[in-house]
């Protein structure tokens, strides 16, 4: 099963609104592909293979258990040793079709993110799934 993780940019607060007024409580939603504010990422704990070969990380040599990353059109291949490149091949709808259940955790931060999903760099070396 994998998951999805999305992220918003922050929302500005009208000029003047009070600190109560509703739009400073937004509670997260989670935001369409299409959004180009929208950083989603998606676990991906298989092998990758892309035109028939496999994905394997420049930086220590894993190659399964990667975080996806996605933003508008633009998809990025992170591995747990936290290396991260822009895979050209892997495009959003590509991404979309590998999305099986969203789960829509919003984290406030990307960084926040990749320390929650484990792709920080604290489990470099090590396969989780």
């Amino acid at each position: 099963m994998s998951e999805t993780t999305t992220r918003r940019a922050p929302s500005s607060i009208p000029p003047g609104a009070p600190a109560s007024a509703p739009t400073s409580q937004i509670r997260p939603v989670p935001a369409q592909s299409t959004d180009p504010r929208c950083i989603r990422g998606l676990k991906h704990p298989q092998e990758l293979a892309l035109r028939g070969i496999s994905v394997m990380c420049p930086a220590c040599g894993a190659r399964r258990d990667w975080l996806l990353i996605n933003q508008g059109r633009h998809v990025w291949i992170r591995c747990r040793c936290s290396h991260q490149w822009l895979e050209p091949e892997i495009t959003g709808t590509d991404y979309d079709a590998l999305i099986s259940t969203p789960d829509g955790t919003t984290y406030a931060s990307v960084a926040e993110g990749l320390l929650a999903l484990g792709y920080d760099g604290s489990f470099a070396g090590a396969y989780l799934e």
